[in-house]
């Protein structure tokens, strides 16, 4: 491939990095790995695999670690239109180190480019100009960079105003400290023979050790900030935001072909008399009792939710059961979870897998 001003066609793949824990969306990650996930009707992973189809990659690289089972187990009997493989590390390797352990899958030649997706983040990312960029400006590595509000709890990326990456900033502590409202985003696309020079067999974090270290080489490092739909989905709150935002087509996924004020999947069963709107997810054989309201919510596969119940911008668990007259705002109730009548949850609370709550109670979060 000559890579510079004469633009080819090279090979499309791809990695997606879905080996974390999924540590922050606990409970709901103690049964099913994070990527795996319904969001909006269908495992997350599947909303990524669908857009990197779309964009023309044909061969993607599922890097695994955590109930990696769970994922072989749905990719074999899935259709996706594009050629999934499993690479799954026996041991976590970091972002870098499973970017390297999951090349060995790759079949394109040293300079074909390699789109790397992290696993929790929901983007509208024009992925096909990203791989342009890459390969017009004869990169090493491109990130993906979007402009944020607030960028405290980011590292930053400054760049030229040729889009040349400058440095690579630690989360500022001091409002001097924010050069710009540039951020990771977590999307890259490395030039295959970069990824061999990435340390084999120990973890390896790509974001503090190698992009840091091809900056020190002069390497090129290139930055693309695209202003489309952002969003790491790695918190509850943002992962009700996300499928909310997919159900009503805020954000893009070939995966939801009507978007609509709801989503009621297969053999749900609701009340006339209940109302679910805002963006609301109802999983499939769930049950929704009558009078009952559920706004902007993720209700997942065979939960059965009382009459009288009042639910806003939460997760409710796979199987999981609501008794009546109970309210439940920003919080999780975990998979089998059982919440006696008249409780409230709020403000964060979180009910772990298989706990049962007795009648009328008031719970809280107590995380800060």
């Amino acid at each position: 491939m000559v890579r510079g001003c004469e633009r080819v066609s090279p090979m499309r793949e791809a990695i997606l990095l879905v080996g974390g824990q999924g540590t922050r969306l606990r409970p709901l990650t103690i049964n099913t790995p994070k990527p795996m996930l319904p969001v909006a009707g269908v495992p997350f992973t599947v909303h990524q695999i669908l857009r990197a189809r779309d964009a023309g990659i044909t061969r993607i690289v599922l890097a695994t670690s955590y109930r990696a089972d769970v994922f072989a187990s749905f990719i074999a009997d899935a259709d996706l239109g594009i050629d999934v493989v499993i690479a799954t590390e026996e041991v976590p390797l970091g972002t870098g180190g499973a970017i390297r352990f999951a090349s060995s899958f790759l079949e394109g030649g040293p300079q074909d480019p390699v789109v790397i997706f992290n696993g929790d983040v929901l983007t509208g990312l024009d992925i096909d100009a990203l791989v342009n960029t890459h390969q017009d400006s004869a990169a090493d590595v491109t990130l993906y960079l979007t402009q944020v509000a607030d960028p405290r709890a980011y590292g930053l990326v400054p760049t030229s105003p040729e889009g040349r990456v400058l440095q690579f900033l630690e989360k500022p502590q001091t409002p001097e400290e924010i050069v710009t409202d540039q951020i990771n985003a977590g999307c890259y696309v490395f030039t295959r023979s970069v990824i061999e020079g990435i340390p084999e067999g120990r973890p390896v974090s790509v974001e503090r050790e190698i992009f840091p270290e091809l900056l020190a080489a002069g390497q090129t490092v290139m930055g693309v900030v695209d202003p489309g739909y952002w969003l790491d989905l790695g918190q509850p709150m943002d992962f009700v935001r996300g499928s909310v935002d997919l159900v009503v087509g805020n954000a893009p996924s070939p995966a939801v072909v009507n978007p609509g004020g709801s989503l009621v999947l297969a053999e749900a069963v609701i009340d006339a008399t209940a109302r679910v709107d805002g963006g609301t997810t109802i999983g499939v054989g769930s049950r929704i009792g009558a009078n009952s309201q559920i706004n902007a919510s993720v209700v997942f596969d065979s939960a059965v939710i009382g009459s009288d119940v009042t639910i806003t911008n939460s997760i409710i668990g796979e199987g999981s059961v609501i008794g009546d007259s109970c309210v439940i705002s920003d919080s999780v109730v975990g998979d089998f979870a059982q919440v006696g009548a008249g409780n409230e949850l709020r403000a964060g609370a979180r009910v772990w897998v298989n706990a049962q709550l007795g009648d009328r109670a008031i719970r809280f979060s107590t995380d800060k």
